[in-house]
């Protein structure tokens, strides 16, 4: 008597989603709606491998080691394990910046790019949150120095990619980092990090709790100062256009700044308000979509001037900016000796798309990408059935036919299952016409593979 099969029940792997094809289908689209809009801007695309070495990661300077899945092979040598030297990208923004260092003399500047791949990333898994995830960024790069112009140029590109997958209003966040840093420090703020860090997150613990949190890192006079910029920001959302008279005026009456009279400080705020005064203006046509935000910091030190956070207004279950970035000195300079700014956005796709559809905000799409369902009458007519399906395909229609010649209700029954909108039905005995069947109101007509159309 043999032994019974052993069946190993697959399950999955926590942080690594994948879609049934309806979804799938969806995602497909949207990923095409961005895509079309970076190009409408002419960014071009470019693909980097899934793996860089651990020294162009390493050259970040970041603190990333607990993020990073290095790459082994399972039946690698002992030194080979001991040394692994390739890792899984956790962003795109390494890679980019290894890109133009590598392809330097071959780029043309300033060098637009679009880039849509998935990263890895050692996260706790959870809703939004994932080990595997795509992200839609756009870049562009210049040498020695680039226009002011390409903050606001990506910060529109950002909101219309957004607005293109129709999931209700759409607000983008803007602020300049130069503000907050001046600030910080005019008034002698001994440890700017801890300070920027718990302005970051003052969305997700409120303004009560970031003030409690705030006790005990600075001095009383300097704590209210920066109590004093974080209302400011509230007052600079109700009234953008009028956010660089605010901030002077804030400049000109806080007496912690007037007494420190640290004019490298202060210009370095003038600075910041002058260059978010000039992509505001820039991005008045999306009205009220975008507005000032003082309160963004965004936690990544290389950031150093314009930074964005967006947030959709009408989905209440997505906490946090579902498309962020800013304004860089310098990311390639770890590995080329040129000065290479830029500026740079993305969009966290897996994670938006993921948490859209666990609050149903996402309508299934088809489980069939094809137009039409050729119906198969009996195996003595595949012939005649197979070619009514390439004439509708060469003719640009996506066809399926049918796999057996089994009953027509059954095969109709396939179709309205998958979501295929047409019927063909080709003759069933000689002398009969072709005819096609709309799944959708029922209709059935005589019809031409050589003229019909949908």
């Amino acid at each position: 008597m043999s032994e019974k099969k052993k069946i190993y029940k697959p399950k999955p792997v926590s942080g690594f989603p994948e879609w049934l094809p309806e979804y799938r289908a969806v995602e497909q689209r949207w990923l095409d709606k961005i895509r079309a809009v970076f190009e409408s801007y002419g960014y071009c695309s470019i693909e980097t491998p899934a793996v860089e070495e651990l020294e162009v990661i390493a050259a970040k300077g970041e603190d990333v080691d607990k993020e990073i899945y290095v790459l082994e092979r399972l039946q690698a040598d002992p030194d080979e394990k001991k040394d692994a030297r390739l890792a899984l990208h956790f962003d795109q923004t390494v890679p980019l910046a290894r890109y133009v260092a590598q392809h330097f003399a071959d780029l043309t500047f300033p060098f637009k790019r679009y880039q849509m791949q998935k990263v890895w990333r050692g996260e706790r898994p959870q809703m939004g949150r994932m080990r595997e995830f795509t992200q839609c960024d756009i870049d562009v790069i210049n040498v020695d120095s680039l226009p002011l112009h390409f903050d606001a140029e990506v910060a529109a590109i950002c909101y219309e990619a957004l607005a293109a997958m129709d999931m209700g209003r759409v607000q983008l966040r803007v602020s300049n980092r130069k503000i907050l840093l001046g600030l910080l420090e005019n008034i002698g703020v001994k440890n700017p990090a801890e300070i920027l860090r718990l302005i970051d997150k003052m969305d997700k613990i409120g303004l009560l709790e970031f003030k409690v949190q705030l006790e005990g890192t600075t001095e009383k006079e300097v704590k209210n100062a920066i109590i004093q910029f974080v209302e400011l920001s509230n007052a600079v959302k109700e009234n953008p256009s009028n956010a660089s008279g605010l901030l002077r005026d804030f400049i000109a009456r806080n007496d912690v700044i007037a007494r420190s009279g640290s004019d490298a400080a202060i210009q370095m705020m003038n600075e910041g308000i002058e260059e978010l005064d000039f992509v505001l203006k820039q991005l008045e046509h999306l009205g009220d979509g975008v507005v000032a935000d003082l309160s963004i910091v965004r936690g990544l030190d290389y950031y150093t001037g314009t930074v964005y956070e967006t947030q959709l207004l009408d989905v209440p279950e997505f906490v946090g900016s579902v498309c962020s970035g800013g304004r860089y000195d310098d990311l390639a300079g770890s590995y080329i000796n040129k000065h290479l700014p830029g500026v740079g956005i993305s969009i966290g796709f897996t994670r938006l798309f993921d948490v859209l559809r666990q609050a149903g905000k996402i309508e299934p799409g088809p489980k069939s990408p094809a137009d039409v369902l050729v119906v198969l009458p009996s195996e003595e007519r595949r012939d005649e059935a197979a070619q009514a399906a390439r004439t509708l395909r060469e003719r640009g229609m996506k066809v399926e036919l049918y796999h057996a010649p089994q009953k027509v209700g059954k095969q109709i029954s396939y179709a309205e299952k998958k979501g295929i909108p047409y019927v063909w039905f080709p003759p069933f005995e000689d002398g009969l016409a072709h005819e096609v069947k709309n799944m959708s109101t029922g209709e059935q007509t005589e019809a031409s593979p050589n003229d019909w159309t949908i």
